[in-house]
This record gives C-alpha cells, sequence and structure tokens, in this order.
C-alpha cells in the first residue's frame, strides 16, 4: 500500500513544479481535492506549498492562489522572486524554492512517517537520502508522461515510491486543458499563461 491511516504524512508542493507538470498533462490542480486525497488515505501533519513572489508587481496574479491556500489547509512557504535581463536583453524571473523545501523536509523528518515531495528536481535526490535515514519514507509525486519526462531518474530511484501524477490525476482535477509542449519558449518563457502560474527558476532542470 502507498500509504498507511495512521502513518504521520507531509505535502511538500513545489508550486512551479507542480503547475508545470499538470499543464503538460493538460489538467488544472484542485488543491482542496489534493488534500483530501492523501487525507483520505493517512494522517496528514502539514501540507506545504512553496512559491516565488514577485514583489514589484502592484497586484500578483498569485495572490488568489495563495490567499486561499493559506486559509484552507495549506502552510504557505514563499520568498521574493528575482527579475533580471539575460544576455539576450529578455527579461527573466527567477523563483527557486529548493533550499526552503529541503530545510522544512529535514527539520520535520523527527515528526513524520512519510513524506511526499511534488517535484521531479534531481537536486533533492541527496536531501531525500538524508530524510530516509532518519527513517522516513519518501514518495516522489511527478510524471514520466510527458516529453521529455518531469522527474530526473536520479530521484525516481532514491524514492521509497514514485507515484506518476497522469495516474492520480482524476481525483483532484480542476479542469482540462490543451497539454503544452515542453520546447525551448515554453520552457523559458516568463509570460504566464494562466493567473495562478507561478514563478519557475528558469536554469533550473530535471
Amino acid at each position: 500500500m502507498p500509504f498507511m491511516p495512521q502513518e504521520r504524512v507531509a505535502l511538500f508542493i513545489d508550486g512551479a513544479n507542480l503547475y508545470s507538470a499538470s499543464r503538460n498533462l493538460g489538467f488544472d490542480v484542485d488543491y482542496r481535492n489534493l488534500l483530501e486525497y492523501f487525507r483520505k488515505r493517512a494522517n496528514v501533519i502539514r501540507a506545504y506549498y512553496y512559491s516565488a513572489v514577485l514583489e514589484t508587481e502592484e497586484y500578483s496574479p498569485l495572490k488568489p492562489l495563495t490567499d486561499w491556500l493559506a486559509y484552507n489547509g495549506y502552510a504557505l512557504v514563499t520568498k521574493p522572486a528575482k527579475e533580471f535581463t539575460d544576455a539576450t536583453g529578455r527579461r527573466r524571473v527567477k523563483g527557486n524554492m529548493d533550499i526552503e523545501i529541503a530545510v522544512d523536509m529535514l527539520e520535520l523528518s523527527d515528526k513524520i512517517d512519510h513524506a511526499v515531495l511534488f517535484s521531479g528536481d534531481s537536486d533533492f535526490r541527496r536531501m531525500v537520502e538524508a530524510v530516509q535515514r532518519k527513517g522516513v519514507r519518501v514518495s516522489v509525486v511527478s510524471s514520466i508522461r510527458t516529453t521529455p519526462p518531469m522527474v530526473a531518474d536520479e530521484l525516481r530511484r532514491q524514492a521509497d515510491q514514485f507515484l506518476e501524477l497522469a495516474e492520480i490525476a482524476s481525483e483532484f482535477t480542476r479542469r482540462q486543458t490543451e497539454p503544452r509542449p515542453r520546447g525551448p519558449a515554453s520552457a523559458h518563457a516568463t509570460i504566464r499563461s494562466t493567473p495562478a502560474e507561478p514563478y519557475a527558476d528558469p536554469h533550473d532542470a530535471a
């Protein structure tokens, strides 16, 4: 069984990573149902959502999502995104939350039995290994059905179990969308196609 009813579980959701994976699979996440999905299967003691916020904007399009999450069972972790101009003169926004996720998971590892990481970033492999040495099971939620796959092979191998996002998506799909092609333009664009698209680090890769 992927989960045991009495085990203490914490969710660690990289907002930009989950957004990218879900959009490439052609659906939007219903965060109320997402939390309920895991609560039905285990004792969820924390659900962290991580997102960078561009403070130079008068109104952040992420605000409706982050406000809702903060009042509906999620522990919201944010930090200012950094805006810069690259060598070609294009505007970029950098918002990497890896350190925040790693610190929180390691700090909480003595109080949980199972950590669920929503990310496919290979940089998390060492962190997952460290948490496992403390006796915590780690599940990774991402997808190998996108092109290219959203999850790094080394992270998938390190995890105690891998949950294919496409296989559980029907439990918390908000609405169907057209899958987006992944390519240089879509991977590095800073123009967000929906109001709730988190900022991702343009230099990040699985």
